[in-house]
């Protein structure tokens, strides 16, 4: 988490916009269920939108609430809010123009942020999330404007990985990088924009490059991360080093299949390897970090129990067994993976809704 002001808004604005978020959690998962052939809990917009939902509704206003409490100044808490009434718009409304200029609104209200912050604190951490943010906001144009997806999901998946990278690196400093690593890390950054530019104009070259950037990313993380370190420790900060390196597994996976079969747009191969992206790599580092985030954004305590493997064991089944049934071509394994992941989301947060009510007694 970057570092910063707590100031803003206070519990009263900070859980309404937690609430929006979650909408379109919900409203992602069920659209998702819904396209791997399930029934349709929500109006049919929630399966349209998948992808936006879960992106830039959820993740979005999620992230941008974070970055607004570090900033402390009121005018951040924009870009969350216009985020979670963009999922409002594609799911009650049924009106994606408005969610797209709502969605590009937030964007921009959160690059502005993060770029107030890496002005603060010029390092090398604060520039990748600024480049996070503006990589959600240029991808944001290019829906608007009438892009393909192929073109331009590269740069929604460049958002929540450089946004997470640039988070560990922040960590990483305890265990003082080289010149040279630093150098390396900025590279594999460059790498990650120029092959979301080249997706513009040649998607499956362009996919082909991002996976070859994740997969050096996952080289770099995995050498370098201190969550080498406290994996080996108990309570808490084992449990979330064990989150991390298990998440890096899956970037590597993901990369890996984007670099052959997976480069082509919407094939069975390429499901798994945005899955094992979005749902592996992304949601670890969610189960893994929410415990931190959650007291220092909501204000609550989180008590740290051994069940938070409990979910963190379902998700990755969940994500193995969708991956395989992609790889196999087999709808029904694949289908059964989607809904494992469901649940897991669900056990999680049943989880962490407990962890708050032993921290408050």
């Amino acid at each position: 988490m970057v570092s910063g002001s707590t100031g803003g808004y206070g519990l009263a604005v900070r859980l309404p916009l937690l609430a929006l978020g979650m909408v379109a959690l919900v409203a992602g998962v069920a659209g998702g269920l819904a396209r791997l052939g399930g029934h349709a809990l929500l109006p049919g917009a929630s399966a349209a939108w998948h992808g936006p939902l879960m992106i830039g509704a959820f993740f979005g206003t999620v992230i941008s609430l974070e970055r607004a409490v570090a900033l402390g100044a009121r005018w951040a808490y924009a870009a969350p809010l216009a985020a979670g009434l963009g999922g409002v718009a594609l799911v009650a409304l049924e009106a994606p123009r408005a969610a797209q200029a709502l969605a590009l609104a937030a964007s921009l209200v959160l690059t502005a942020a993060s770029a107030r912050l890496a002005a603060r604190n010029v390092a090398l951490f604060t520039v990748t999330l600024a480049l996070g943010a503006a990589s959600w906001a240029v991808g944001n144009v290019a829906w608007l404007a009438g892009a393909g997806f192929p073109a331009l999901v590269p740069w929604w998946i460049a958002f929540l990985v450089l946004t997470i990278a640039g988070e560990r690196l922040e960590l990483t400093r305890l265990m003082r990088p080289s010149r040279a690593r630093q150098v390396a890390f900025g590279v594999i950054v460059a790498a990650v924009l120029a092959a979301c530019a080249l997706a513009l104009v040649r998607p499956e070259a362009g996919w082909r490059l991002f996976g070859a950037a994740l997969v050096a990313l996952t080289a770099w993380l995995l050498l370098q991360d201190i969550a080498r370190r406290t994996a080996r420790e108990a309570g808490l900060t084992g449990y979330i080093g064990r989150c991390l390196l298990s998440g890096y597994v899956w970037l590597g996976v993901g990369g890996l299949l984007l670099l052959g079969p997976g480069a082509a747009y919407a094939s069975f191969a390429w499901d798994a390897a945005v899955h094992a992206i979005l749902l592996g790599f992304v949601f670890s580092m969610v189960f893994g970090h929410a415990p931190v985030i959650v007291p220092a954004v909501a204000r609550a305590n989180v008590r740290y129990h051994w069940s938070f493997y409990v979910p963190l064991a379902l998700l990755h089944l969940s994500v193995a067994e969708r991956v395989a049934g992609d790889l196999l071509a087999l709808p029904s394994v694949r289908a059964a993976g989607g809904t494992l992941s469901a649940l897991a989301l669900i056990v999680f947060i049943a989880t962490l809704i407990t962890a708050i009510v032993r921290g408050r007694a």
